[in-house]
């Protein structure tokens, strides 16, 4: 039987955080955060953001983490969190400061091997521009591929993975779409390059989710997803199928076509409205299976196959809605 790997952000379980330590002074510990996480059915893995949950020995961390019943899936670079890196991590103007980011790269991937994780996605959210004459478009552009490039060199055995955004915390972010991703992609030629999908800000990005896959599974890898939802406004970051349940399914189904054997991780935000981040994870699990489940009949309808290779909408709709709608 196959094995779905579920993962989720783990700073969603410092949500609502009276209602499960009803005398915590501040906020959770990464392990506190870990502790909550593993009551939740389903889940099979935890990502980790490096450097901000690694403040305890890796090898004492990752054997919690194992107690609890979960796995490391991945690490995910934190830079905007760092006040050196407000101007950018790989796209600063002064090379001392993105070599300091490189090298925080490269101690992120070796804690990822320590825990048994060989994918590091990398968000670069301070790195882009906000004024009109602020930016040198090709300079920044050629030290972000730099950067990329001694990262993919000295760790040739890992994933690294970019995840894209349209914007914020910058006006303007300079990977902020699918295509533009692919374009540093390729300029960076590293065959362990690859893209995370965050459904979020695809939509934000004015994208169809699966045809964002399609193009990156084309031309590069689907090396993570980040399922959540939201309204195409902002990074909302609601549970999985709340808005756009199509969408949804449509893009699971594309990476059941592809034979996406990566995590289904949860980036969503139980912390922005109080939810109780337990039930919020377990309702994205259940969502995810009944999706996988309704994927996997479509790929193997006919009608389907025929509606979609004559763009005939209707009939495309019509046997959809025989699986959603029962």
């Amino acid at each position: 039987m196959e094995e779905i790997k579920f993962a989720t952000r783990l700073n969603s379980f410092g949500a609502k955080a009276h209602a499960f330590w009803p005398d915590l002074k501040g906020k959770p510990s990464t392990r506190q955060m870990i502790d909550r996480a593993a009551t939740v059915k389903g889940l099979t893995h935890l990502d980790l953001n490096y450097p901000q949950h690694i403040k305890d020995d890796i090898n004492e961390l990752k054997q919690y983490i194992e107690d609890k019943g979960l796995k490391v899936n991945g690490m995910a670079m934190r830079y905007n969190t760092l006040p050196e890196f407000q101007l950018g991590a790989f796209t600063h103007p002064e090379k001392r400061v993105r070599q300091e980011a490189v090298d925080l790269t490269k101690k992120g991937i070796e804690a990822g091997y320590k825990f048994g994780a060989n994918l590091m996605t990398i968000w670069l959210g301070q790195d882009g521009f906000d004024y009109s004459f602020q930016a040198n478009y090709d300079k920044i552009w050629d030290d972000m591929i730099k950067c990329f490039q001694e990262i993919c060199e000295f760790a040739p055995e890992c994933d690294i993975s970019i995840e894209y955004k349209p914007n914020e915390p910058r006006a303007y972010s300079i990977l902020p779409n699918a295509g533009t991703t692919l374009l540093a992609v390729n300029d960076i030629g590293y065959k362990n390059m690859g893209v995370t999908l965050d459904f979020c800000h695809v939509l934000y990005a004015n994208e169809m989710p699966a045809f964002a896959a399609s193009l990156i599974a084309k031309h590069s890898r689907i090396l993570g997803l980040h399922l959540n939802d939201g309204w195409g406004k902002r990074d909302d970051g609601l549970m999985v199928g709340s808005v756009n349940i199509r969408a949804t399914l449509e893009l699971i189904w594309k990476l059941r076509k592809e034979n996406f054997n990566g995590s289904y991780y949860f980036d969503t935000f139980p912390d922005a409205s109080g939810t109780d981040p337990v039930s919020e994870c377990e309702a994205n699990i259940q969502m995810v299976n009944k999706l996988i489940e309704i994927a996997d009949k479509l790929n193997s309808d006919e009608d389907l196959e025929k509606a979609i290779n004559m763009q005939d909408s209707p009939l495309s709709q019509l046997v959809v809605n025989k699986y959603l709608f029962k």
